[in-house]
């Protein structure tokens, strides 16, 4: 028996018997982190109403982690990680200022 056999479910490991056990398992795991997820989201949701900066933060930070190996990648010359990291801070904040000043220039009854 090779190890082509055992992916193939050639294998004794691979019956249907441990098939079943396997799929009943991976479907109550699947069930148990989806209620924690949508618990999650119900959580952010309540958050994101009390307290929109933090998690607004956050999500920022999450996009730098996008943005950054682009960055670097994009750079003709050597960038260290943080340098790469910073100019995605950078740009980001450049952005949400430009959107900022347009909504303020082109709806200044709002403000």
């Amino acid at each position: 028996m090779n190890k082509f056999d055992l992916i193939e479910g050639k294998g004794k490991m691979f019956d249907g018997v441990f098939r079943t056990q396997i799929n009943r398992r991976l479907t109550q795991i699947n069930a148990d982190e989806l209620s924690d997820f949508i618990a999650l989201g119900k959580r952010l949701q309540i958050q994101w109403r009390k307290r929109p900066l933090p998690i607004q933060l956050f999500f920022l930070l999450c996009l730098n982690l996008l943005i950054a190996p682009a960055v670097q990648a994009a750079t003709s010359i050597e960038v260290s990680r943080f340098q790469a990291y910073a100019l995605g801070v950078l740009g980001l904040t450049t952005l949400g200022l430009s959107v900022y000043l347009f909504v303020v220039i082109f709806q200044p009854e709002r403000f």
